[in-house]
This record gives structure tokens, C-alpha cells and sequence, in this order.
């Protein structure tokens, strides 16, 4: 019954789509007009600069749709979009953003969504979306996957590849956009994720949820530091749920050892004496092993050591503009400052004193 539904929602919106549907423009000047087109608005008591408000209220129907085209082209790709059978689209979207995730709160009344082959270019929106369905019924297809989202059903999925989501009537639904980078430095393989529906009802997908919610809530209080560490700490929550539906993950396997051994890394980069001896003697296997795994990655432990410790130097050099370079690097792990430049400029091609006085005039502009 349900894929009845969707095959007759889908063959409306084909009939509908020649008259309503708008397509995404030139990208070069999309936020402009978006900006014109759309409502846009600090959501009360909170920073402007931290969560806005999208709404389509009291545009004309054709803008209204042009309007959520841009807005969702600024978020995470192109779409198409039509109204089935409505004659306008009422829509919302509260946002923000936490250290490198996209986190969207979105309310929106019938219509349809498609990326379509046409506008997947290879690598253009290296994103998976985390939506969790609060309202309403949708219904995704993306690779011959058809899925029916009910509320308290999360569905995860590669944002770049083609996919199509019809939502009947009025919906609701809450959103995590993640770079695909994030979670292949934490060992999920995410290159070519298939779509995967999880539950948010109970267990560690209600956990996810709620830790989203509260991230959302508390997203304006956050200082730039801490923003990056909770945004650690939900990548982890959402990957929880993610790594049990995984049929490729096998606890005992090389693929949880490498997941391990990169986990026990991230929370012990600011020793300085982090090596592969204590990690090898933590996970309680050979360091011939971990070399291998690492080296089956195309990295190796002692790179891959280092390069976190670059990434989060150079976060901390851009949040945090009173501190110095000295102790941004020795706080994560560098006993030199000389080697840390050295190395700073080997990896970004920029030495850290540039980031680090862009950074201080940024802030002196910023207080005049």
C-alpha cells in the first residue's frame, strides 16, 4: 500500500512538474538572490550571526519556489523542486551552523525534491544528510532504494548522488549535514553510502537525536572552541547508529581496529609522548598490525598523528585570535615551535603567523 502511494505521488509530480517546477539557476550569484527573495531573520534571543530563520511567508508562489530552490542550493546541492498539485509552497528553515556541520530545522508543505543526474557533478557536494522525520510522512528513492519516512524514522544518504523525496502533506523534519571528510577521518566509509534508515525511536538513534536537539538549542551560546568540540562529540553520537546498521562493520575486524586505534589518537593527541607503542599496547595488538592498517589507507600512524594535530592547531589559530602560536602548538602535542612552523607550512602552504594575524585584524575590525 505504502509504495502504491509513492508510485502514485511520483507519477503526479512528473505531470505537475512541467507546469509548477522551477530548476536551480546559475550558482554564481544564488545567495544574492536568494537573499532578496527570502525572508530572512535572527531568531529571536539568539545571535543573529548564529541561527537564522528562511521563510517563504508573503512571497508570490513563483518566488516562493525559486526561494526554497536557492535556499536549499546554499545548504547542500541543486534541486528541482514542485508543489504537486498546491498553488504556492509554505515553507521554513531555521539553521546554523556548529564548527563544520550544518545543523537545519524545516517545516514545509507538500511537495517534491529531486537532485537529479543532471546536476550530480562528481564531488561538487561531498555531504551526507542526517534527517530525522518528525512529522508527517515522505517518501525517498535514490539508486532504486524506495523508503517511506514516518516520524521517528531517520534515514542517512549521500547528499551527491541523485535522489527524489515526495512529502504528500505538510512535513517536519530535522537535519544534520555532515562533510563526507568527517566521518572518513573518523573510518566510516562514506565514499559511496548507500541509503541506510535507521530508527530514532529508542537506543542510540534517540540519543542522536536528542543530542542534535540540544546542540540546535544551545548552538548560539557556544564559544568557537567549544563549538568544535561538540561538534566532535555529535559526529560520534550519529555515527553510533550508522556503524550498527552497517553490515560491513565487524567489531573484531581491521575495520573496527583502525576505528579504534584512530579514536584512542584523537583523544590523546595533546600528549606529547603519543606513539605507537602506547597505542599498540592500548588496543592490545602488534604495531606491524597497526602500521598495516594505516598503510592500507594510503597514511601512516605517525602522519596521521600529526596531521590531526596540524587541523585542530590550525581550528584553534582561527577561533581563538589571543593566543599565541606557541601555545596553540605546544597545547596540542608540538614540543617546538620551529618544527610546528616548519611542518604548518609543509601541509597548508601557509605559515601559522599569517592565519594568526588574519585572525587578530579580524577581531580589531570586529570591535571598532
Amino acid at each position: 500500500m505504502a509504495m502504491e502511494r509513492w508510485r502514485s505521488f511520483h507519477k503526479t509530480a512528473r505531470i505537475r512538474g512541467k507546469r509548477h517546477a522551477i530548476k536551480a539557476e546559475g550558482s554564481s550569484k544564488r545567495w544574492p538572490r536568494f537573499a532578496s527573495n527570502l525572508r530572512v531573520s535572527p531568531v529571536a534571543g539568539l545571535m543573529s550571526d548564529t541561527i537564522h530563520t528562511l521563510s517563504t511567508t508573503g512571497l508570490t508562489p513563483k518566488r516562493q519556489i525559486q526561494s526554497w530552490v536557492d535556499g536549499l542550493t546554499s545548504l547542500c546541492g541543486h534541486f528541482d523542486v514542485d508543489p504537486l498539485e498546491a498553488s504556492s509552497l509554505e515553507g521554513r528553515i531555521d539553521y546554523t551552523s556548529v564548527s563544520r556541520l550544518k545543523l537545519c530545522q524545516i517545516e514545509v508543505s507538500q511537495h517534491r525534491i529531486a537532485h537529479t543526474l543532471a546536476r550530480a557533478k562528481a564531488n561538487e557536494h561531498p555531504y551526507i544528510k542526517i534527517h530525522f522525520q518528525t512529522y508527517g510522512v515522505s517518501y525517498f528513492e535514490q539508486e532504486g532504494r524506495h523508503i517511506e519516512l514516518n516520524p521517528g524514522d531517520i534515514i542517512a544518504y549521500d547528499v551527491s548522488c541523485p535522489h527524489l523525496i515526495v512529502s504528500p502533506a505538510f512535513t517536519r523534519h530535522d537535519v544534520v549535514i555532515v562533510p563526507k571528510a568527517l566521518l572518513r577521518d573518523r573510518g566510516f566509509p562514506s565514499q559511496r553510502m548507500p541509503a541506510c534508515k535507521l530508527s530514532a525511536k529508542t537506543g542510540t538513534g534517540r540519543i542522536a537525536h536528542d543530542f542534535v536537539h540540544a546542540t540546535f538549542d544551545e548552538a548560539a551560546k557556544l564559544s568557537a572552541n567549544s563549538a568544535v568540540g561538540v561538534a566532535d562529540s555529535l559526529i560520534d553520537l550519529l555515527l553510533l547508529p550508522l556503524r550498527e546498521a552497517d553490515t560491513m562493520f565487524d567489531r573484531v575486524g581491521p575495520e573496527a581496529m583502525y576505528v579504534r586505534a584512530q579514536f584512542f589518537i584523537r583523544e590523546h593527541l595533546r600528549d606529547p609522548d603519543l606513539c605507537i607503542d602506547q597505542i599498540s599496547a592500548e588496543l592490545g595488538c602488534s604495531k606491524r598490525y597497526l602500521h598495516m592498517l594505516f598503510s592500507e589507507r594510503g597514511t601512516t600512524v605517525s602522519d596521521y598523528i600529526w596531521q590531526a594535530r596540524l587541523q585542530n592547531c590550525r581550528q584553534e589559530l582561527e577561533a581563538h585570535a589571543g593566543k599565541t602560536i606557541t601555545d596553540v602548538a605546544f597545547s596540542w602535542g608540538f614540543s617546538s615551535s620551529s618544527h610546528f612552523s616548519r611542518v604548518f607550512r609543509k601541509y597548508f602552504g601557509v605559515v601559522p603567523s599569517s592565519i594568526h594575524k588574519a585572525q587578530q585584524g579580524a577581531v580589531a575590525t570586529d570591535e571598532n
